[in-house]
């Protein structure tokens, strides 16, 4: 794929080979062309130049996902200034910690959220807001931007502390993109729904007609997935990006005639019991399972199919498949502090062999390299060797004598108890398989090990805790009606959240 100064020029070289191809199609059945949408991010564009936003700018847009929403990021990237992005789940609290880190210029939301956001002291500081409508200005000069300079910054869903600000760069962006389009392998034919944000941003670069599924971000367990069925059949839909909470709810969903569709999930562990699950109730679809996070995506990918079958792998790891052929990935021995080693060969003599679980260290052109205005958080998840940026992922696994990818949970979270490793991660695996517990996990609180599951109405708790029991003497075991998740996918267990909430 060819390589760009500026992501935004991925779309308009769409727009200009595709005019009359649909771009966007919204939750109401909106059709925008690449032409009709290529002619508004220009209007939008010089309409923010007129309003002193320029190259460099930090522009906060808190826009939901839809037209308006991608409109506007397209015409910061034409202008050059940088769009901080906030995901539609934000709280309060979280939107004030990342105002105070973006040091924003700009805000763009619509009039219901300008007028909530009255009530945030940091969010008042910013000097100029707007809404994502634009007018038609006279003609303005844009600066050129270089592969270096800013786009886009996001955050990491900070659950173990302060969220990181992620510096996406315009060569970032287009190296990311490149490695999406190694996995995804994209045809102009293709019609996606994608139901994470940046995903649909690739889609614009490569010519792809992109659904916007018809549900509240902010509330993904309201979901109708019957109406997600009639949109993905009215558009003829052939491929869907999302968490694997959404893909596990379509899958249980009764819907008439389900269409073939190529799935792409990830944001969150897929395990064995799940991937049958999701083939069981989407016939005839393939399923993708891709690992990644917000520095590095993707990092490696396994088939449904594949994962489906081994369930008896989860005495030792959660198999992630194939590593992506451009992600160099060594695994280190996992300590709690920074790394300082000046040259990849003293970092692959550090590195653990095949077999050892270790921490999932990663480099190449698609993993980020900074974070803004972060030394600390580069100091402790960043390796600067003489050659190269790694990645530390805080992600615990090994890689087998084949060369494939396994994952044993966060470092941090591993509970060494009478010599052994328990990683509460692949206890998940084993619990969500108990008949009636939606999904559990394992804390060490107060040097007790505590098995926390959420029980659904037919569990018989009696049986659970005997065979749960049988299979490891836990300190106690405690049933709730619900485990909390994480905010972005709704799939991934908040361990922080959930170690504040048990009381025994």
């Amino acid at each position: 794929m060819q390589q760009n100064n500026n992501v935004s020029e991925l779309f308009f070289a769409a727009a200009e080979k595709w005019p009359s191809k649909p771009a966007l199609i919204s939750s109401d059945d909106r059709v925008l062309t690449f032409g009709e949408l290529a002619r508004e991010v220009n209007d939008t564009a010089a309409y923010y130049r007129s309003k002193g936003i320029g190259k460099g700018d930090r522009v906060l847009i808190f826009v939901p996902m839809g037209i308006p929403l991608y409109r506007s990021l397209l015409a910061l990237f034409r202008i050059g200034a940088v769009a901080i992005f906030l995901d539609e789940w934000v709280s309060k609290e979280r939107l004030e910690v990342c105002c105070r880190l973006a040091k924003c210029k700009v805000f763009i939301a619509p009039l219901k959220l300008r007028a909530l956001a009255l009530f945030s002291k940091e969010v008042r500081k910013i000097p100029i807001w707007l809404g994502p409508d634009h007018k038609k200005v006279a003609a303005q000069t844009f600066e050129q931007t270089t592969s270096d300079d800013t786009a886009l910054i996001t955050f990491t869903t900070g659950s173990t502390g302060i969220p990181k600000a992620a510096d996406r760069t315009h060569g970032f962006l287009a190296a990311q993109f490149n490695a999406l389009v190694d996995k995804i392998q994209p045809k102009i034919s293709d019609i996606d729904m994608p139901v994470l944000p940046i995903v649909l941003l690739l889609n614009l670069g490569t010519g792809v007609t992109s659904v916007i599924a018809g549900f509240n971000a902010r509330k993904p367990e309201t979901i109708d997935t019957n109406a997600i069925w009639q949109q993905l059949v009215r558009h003829r839909v052939n491929r869907f990006t999302a968490s694997p909470y959404v893909v596990e709810r379509l899958a249980a969903t009764e819907f008439s005639g389900k269409p073939a569709i190529r799935f792409f999930t990830g944001g969150a562990p897929v395990f064995p019991m799940q991937a049958n699950v999701m083939l069981n109730g989407l016939p005839g679809s393939t399923i993708e399972i891709v690992y990644g996070s917000t520095e590095a995506e993707p990092i490696s990918s396994i088939a449904a199919t594949e994962l489906a079958t081994q369930q008896h792998m989860l005495e030792n790891g959660l198999p992630v498949g194939a590593i992506y052929e451009g992600t160099k990935l060594i695994i280190l021995p996992i300590v709690d502090a920074p790394v300082e080693i000046d040259s990849d060969d003293g970092l692959r003599k550090l590195s653990l062999p095949a077999g050892s679980v270790g921490e999932i260290t990663v480099s190449g052109a698609h993993v980020l390299k900074h974070y803004i205005d972060n030394p600390e958080a580069e100091k402790r998840n960043k390796i600067f060797t003489a050659e190269q940026v790694w990645h530390r992922t805080g992600d615990a696994g090994f890689v087998d004598e084949t060369g494939k990818l396994f994952l044993c949970g966060r470092c941090s979270m591993l509970i060494h108890v009478n010599g052994k490793m328990l990683a509460p991660f692949l206890w998940e695996g084993w619990f969500a398989a108990l008949p009636g517990i939606r999904t559990g996990t394992l804390l060490k609180k107060e040097e007790q090990i505590i098995a926390v599951l959420e029980a659904g109405a037919d569990c018989n708790k009696e049986e659970i805790k005997k065979q749960t029991m049988e299979k490891f003497p836990f300190d106690k075991i405690i049933f709730t009606e619900k485990i909390p998740r994480d905010p972005r996918h709704f799939s991934k267990i908040d361990y922080g959240k959930l170690t504040e909430e048990i009381r025994f």
